[in-house]
């Protein structure tokens, strides 16, 4: 019975860490972490896999959550995001009297996790809660790339308008821009008539969370007041912490 609790007790940190981790990990990476020798972590990988909770990535050796597992987790973190969240979206609505957005990175694209808007205006922008955008053809998803570890040369940078950035080596001298001021634009770039200024969202431990920030009408948002929101929205969510 002894040894049964000590191995479920190993079991159970290997599933941790592999949870926290914010990429794929190897079994050699896991024995190194958790100081468990080789033939015990296989057991226990191979334990973990026939139950489900885990799998490898693709054809790779790369250890990553289930489909089943890893939707369950993702739900309920999102879910707390868009709890702790909600008061700021509503901080940046009346800051800027523009629709304010939430999104995080999902599957090398912009899922939006929550929206606000409380204007009074005939036509508003449309309801995008649970839609996803490409992350290089507006300010949430070059956020996500600048902050979030993103591969660009493993994005398609389809060309949605004039404006969209299709070519790597423009896309990388425009993370290194948005690195440096701390947040991004978006104009025109997905689609005319609309613009964009996020910036990262990062919890208490410094991890990136997702990207908060506005989209609106290009007539309303010129470039010079596009940037003065930049960097009142950037200053409001550093002061929540």
């Amino acid at each position: 019975m002894q040894n049964q609790n000590k191995s479920f007790s190993k079991g159970l940190q290997v599933l941790k860490e592999i949870m926290r981790s914010s990429k794929p990990l190897t079994a050699n990476s896991l024995c190194q972490k958790l100081d468990i020798d080789k033939s015990t972590m296989s057991r226990l990988i191979t334990t973990l896999m026939s139950e489900g909770f885990i799998e490898y990535k693709g054809n790779s050796k790369e250890i990553i959550l289930s489909d089943i597992l890893r939707n369950i987790v993702h739900k309920d973190d999102r879910q707390r995001v868009i709890e702790k969240s909600r008061a700021l979206l509503d901080e940046i609505f009346y800051l800027t009297n523009e629709a304010s957005y939430l999104g995080v990175l999902d599957n090398n694209a912009t899922l939006y996790l929550n929206q606000v808007d409380k204007s009074n205006r005939v036509i508003k922008t449309i309801d995008s809660i649970g839609l996803h955008s490409p992350l290089h053809s507006n300010a949430f998803g070059k956020v996500l790339i600048a902050f979030g570890n993103v591969d660009i040369n493993s994005l398609k940078l389809t060309k949605f308008t004039s404006n969209t950035i299709t070519t790597v080596s423009k896309l990388e001298k425009e993370i290194e821009i948005i690195k440096q001021r701390g947040y991004a634009t978006g104009s025109e770039e997905h689609e005319f008539g609309l613009k964009s200024v996020a910036v990262p969202y990062f919890n208490k431990k410094g991890e990136l969370i997702g990207t908060v920030g506005i989209s609106g009408l290009s007539v309303r948002l010129e470039e010079e007041k596009l940037h003065k929101f930049g960097q009142e929205i950037f200053k409001l969510v550093n002061a929540n912490f």
